[in-house]
């Protein structure tokens, strides 16, 4: 097979960033002044006494937690910033908090972040996630569709556990949950990869061809070795009863190879 998985990753992000918009925010420099002990500062700064947050700290001022100090990985930020807005009385955070860790270079960063997100819940239907993921000043933005919330959330804490990643936007959007829809990726699914030229791509189990489905309309994303699986899989797709519309966002290994 002329295909590898990176090529695989870089086809399905072409087509689900392009209507993505990236944030990055530099992190902030200035500490909190120290505040005097008060209630809600006394409970804040016991929920988060932890070994991953020990040089974290905290002050409370009119309702609102500041959160200085640094940490190893961006999810020990996350886990500050939710554990400090538990507070009785916090009514909003302001997370100052700089992730530290290994510096790793925006394209060496991205590439792992792609090997391990097209493998991402292999098992669990992971053909019907398309989520791609784009990386600036280490911090990561992933978009596209994922089939349920606990399938993005799986991308999203594979990405808060990554050494190196400063930030993450998450902008992939949960596809319609109905009965209709849930038949129609399995019966596309069925087509695509049941058809003999292309029951091949079910035995990789990165999944190349990717499917979402919102409403009746399907989306095909990923990467095939030939024009002709191209065409194959978009009418497979296309003829499956009870389909509104195909989009065909497959692109050819060749093609990508070409454009690089």
């Amino acid at each position: 097979m002329k295909r590898n998985n990176l090529l695989i990753g870089a086809a399905l992000a072409a087509p689900l960033l392009a209507a993505a918009s990236f944030s990055v925010s530099s992190s902030a420099q200035a500490q909190a002044a120290v505040q005097p002990s008060n209630p809600m500062q006394a409970e804040a700064h016991t929920r988060l006494d932890k070994k991953q947050l020990h040089n974290v700290s905290v002050s409370v001022e009119n309702d609102v937690a500041t959160l200085t100090g640094t940490v190893d990985l961006f999810a020990y930020k996350a886990e500050a910033g939710k554990l400090a807005a538990r507070t009785h009385g916090v009514t909003s955070v302001r997370n100052l908090i700089e992730v530290g860790g290994p510096a790793i270079a925006d394209p060496e960063l991205e590439d792992k972040l792609m090997r391990k997100l097209m493998y991402d819940r292999v098992g669990y239907g992971n053909m019907f996630n398309a989520i791609a993921l784009h990386v600036e000043g280490g911090v990561v933005t992933l978009a596209g569709h994922a089939r349920t919330e606990v399938d993005r959330d799986s991308a999203v804490a594979l990405v808060d556990y990554m050494p190196g990643v400063k930030g993450l936007v998450d902008q992939v959007q949960i596809d319609p949950v109905s009965l209709m829809d849930d038949r129609m990726r399995m019966a596309v699914a069925r087509a695509v990869y049941g058809y003999p030229t292309l029951n091949r791509y079910a035995l990789d189990p990165a999944k190349p061809i990717r499917i979402s489905v919102q409403n009746g309309n399907v989306e095909l994303y990923g990467m095939v070795d030939s024009k002709s699986d191209r065409d194959i899989a978009y009418l497979r797709a296309n003829g499956v009863g009870g389909v509104f519309s195909v989009t065909n966002y497959l692109v050819v290994a060749e093609s990508s190879r070409a454009r690089q």
